[in-house]
């Protein structure tokens, strides 16, 4: 005969014999508390300590790179913004990077909408499809368009840049699109509809509103996947044009000095600056 002993546990003893939180002691509460922010914060300091050991690398006086650092000087910063290489590839990849973010968010966005509110058969298939390039190792895939541009000698063009790129962005617009477009109530637009408006105009006057944030950030986060490529670009670069990740290889094979560490601060700098830059649109949307 069965007999459920579940019922005769002390309260504070789940059937799996593991403690709840809620029903501990207060300090025993306050206590597992703090330890799990003290783990996690731990875990997080330790996969941002690299990113933080960049900036007073490129203050070393020292001609190599070097931690800690001898002394702190401008120097590097200055040579980097003063050297027409780095300029010209710092350049070349900010304008690949806007065109990428507008092209990739117009076409993420589009192809979110197909998605969610179309009713395409195979869509699960076609979601993965495009979430594709997020899951195929870049090495594999600038291999791939090197073989592809080589002969359509779109190797180290702004239009073979454009094209790698954004299909590398895409993946971020669908998703955080789609985020934001499954958050909306399809009644809305059928309210929008029911009222006399075309589908247009429902898309400009209720949809996008709504799912402006998440466009926002979706563009975003396109700009800094095209900004900081470096795998892709360093098999479609050539010596007429380059961007700054494959200037930054050639630096480290063959003139490694703090100079890389500035042009990396100067990357961190710029990704934090946006992702900034979308939280606060998003909170003050949020806030309306």
């Amino acid at each position: 005969m069965y007999i459920d002993q579940s019922s005769a546990l002390p309260p504070h003893v789940s059937t799996t014999g593991r403690l709840r939180i809620a029903s501990l002691h207060p300090l025993g509460r306050a206590a597992a508390v703090l330890g799990a922010g003290v783990l996690v914060g731990s875990i997080l300091f330790f996969l941002i300590l690299p990113t933080l050991l960049i900036i007073p690398m490129s203050l070393s006086q020292t001609d190599y790179i070097q931690f800690p650092p001898q002394g702190l000087t401008l120097r590097w910063y200055q040579a980097y913004f003063s050297d027409p290489d780095w300029m010209a590839a710092t350049w070349f990849s900010i304008r690949i990077a806007i065109a990428t973010t507008v092209s990739a968010t117009i076409i993420g966005t589009m192809a979110s909408l197909a998605i969610v509110r179309g009713a395409l058969p195979f869509k699960n298939a076609l979601q993965i499809f495009a979430v594709a390039p997020m899951i195929v190792p870049h090495i594999v895939f600038g291999v791939a368009l090197y073989l592809v541009f080589s002969p359509m000698q779109l190797t180290g063009s702004f239009i073979g840049f454009l094209i790698a790129h954004t299909v590398l962005a895409i993946p971020y617009v669908i998703i955080t699109v789609t985020a934001s477009l499954q958050r909306i109530d399809p009644m809305l637009e059928l309210a929008g509809l029911s009222c006399g408006a075309n589908r247009l105009q429902t898309f400009f006057r209720i949809i996008l509103p709504n799912i402006a944030p998440g466009i926002a950030s979706a563009a975003v986060f396109a700009f800094i996947a095209s900004f900081d490529e470096a795998t892709v670009a360093f098999f479609i670069s050539d010596t007429g044009g380059k961007s700054i990740g494959r200037k930054m290889f050639e630096d480290i094979d063959f003139n490694l000095t703090p100079v890389i560490a500035a042009a990396s601060a100067v990357l961190v700098a710029v990704s934090l600056l946006l992702m900034g830059t979308a939280h606060l649109l998003t909170a003050r949307k949020t806030g309306r």
